[in-house]
């Protein structure tokens, strides 16, 4: 067994809960009670209102990419540090956004690298994603002929990995969009602004004025990111943000930054110094995507979206070796210490310590 203890399985927590544990591919969402809510809200002096309903939101090291979690040899089921590296670049960038006066984030504590207390919102259901570069399935498409991208026209002639004349909003949609007809019911499809502009009811938006703040937040957030990995010489290549409206203290819908932003697993990030060398270095989980074509058995499988059953009978039964999963390790820890300035804490025994913690600390676990 490798001597690394991963935070692989993060939905089994005995967290006192309002309801089913929500577990995705990376995050679970413990619900907390309405009682344990304004306990914590009271005794934390959090600046919320005193009726935010409250979650647990806890990080793991899985990794997951084209729709399969992957694992390693030697028990190795996860990235060691990745769940730290994560929620570190994240806290650090929605504190850059408040102070630069953007808009509030979902976040209210962070007892523990691997926690997050969140304010439960309701998402709007758009995978807000803007581009600055050509690249990954933007390229393939572009390369196959296809000119328009959520209703917004390229140019011809472009290279692959070009930077665009202007950064470009593509949104997808968040989970299953039933009742559009221009929007086919599947989840994670390109969509324009037309498409919700049309039907904001559909894609939870209050109103015109706050798809409008959407986009703006969207520009304002990757245009600080930008700056701020150019001055550490990296670029940030594309990115997908969520939104999602929360109650203000004055008892107001307010669309905050939710999830998380300008992290490795949700954009690329390219070395710059490489990129002006005619390079491409990824610092992001871009490169492990590169690194899982370059080793599985049948890599064609992982580009076939019709052949999901089979791709994911490969991914269970193919293990990545510690010294890749190590490597994967230093991607991530490495590029949280560039933008952070500090290094990730990796805990020995993660689960161990967030259990004591919330006992602790937060009275939130059940005996």
């Amino acid at each position: 067994m490798s001597s690394y203890k991963v935070m692989d399985v993060n939905d089994d927590l005995n967290i006192r809960v309002s309801g089913p544990v929500h577990s995705g591919k990376v995050r679970s969402v413990y619900k907390l009670t309405a009682e344990d809510s304004s306990r914590l809200i009271r005794e934390k002096g959090y600046n919320i209102a005193a009726d935010t309903p409250l979650a647990i939101m806890i990080i793991s090291d899985r990794i997951s990419a084209f729709e399969c979690i992957w694992k390693g040899e030697n028990g190795l089921n996860g990235v060691p540090g990745k769940g730290a590296s994560l929620n570190a670049i994240s806290a650090h960038w929605f504190k850059c956004f408040n102070d630069a006066g953007l808009a509030g984030n979902h976040i209210v504590d962070v007892p523990h690298p691997y926690i997050w207390i969140v304010r439960q919102a309701q998402p709007v259901m758009v995978e807000a994603i803007a581009r600055n570069y050509i690249t990954g399935s933007m390229w393939r498409a572009y390369t196959k002929g296809t000119r328009d991208f959520c209703g917004i026209a390229l140019e011809e002639g472009l290279q692959s990995n070009q930077k665009l004349s202007e950064l470009l909003i593509t949104p997808s949609t968040k989970g299953i969009i039933t009742g559009v007809d221009e929007v086919p019911e599947v989840d994670d499809v390109n969509i324009s602004r037309e498409n919700i502009v049309n039907n904001l009811d559909a894609f939870k938006f209050n109103s015109i004025d706050d798809v409008d703040l959407y986009e703006k937040l969207l520009t304002e957030g990757f245009n600080l990111i930008t700056e701020q990995l150019a001055s550490v010489d990296q670029i940030f290549v594309d990115t997908k943000f969520e939104f999602g409206y929360v109650k203000d203290l004055q008892g107001n819908d307010e669309l905050i930054y939710i999830d998380e932003v300008g992290t490795p697993d949700s954009s690329r990030i390219w070395d710059s110094k490489a990129y002006q060398q005619g390079n491409i270095v990824e610092n992001s989980k871009e490169g492990f995507r590169q690194m899982l074509l370059n080793s599985v058995p049948t890599a064609e499988l992982l580009l076939a979206k019709d052949k999901m059953t089979e791709r994911l009978a490969m991914a269970e039964n193919f293990l990545l070796s510690e010294e890749d999963i190590l490597q994967v390790s230093k991607t991530y820890t490495d590029i949280a210490k560039t933008i952070t300035g500090e290094d990730v804490y990796i805990p020995s025994d993660p689960k161990a310590e967030i259990l004591e913690i919330l006992d602790r600390d937060y009275g939130l676990i059940e005996s």
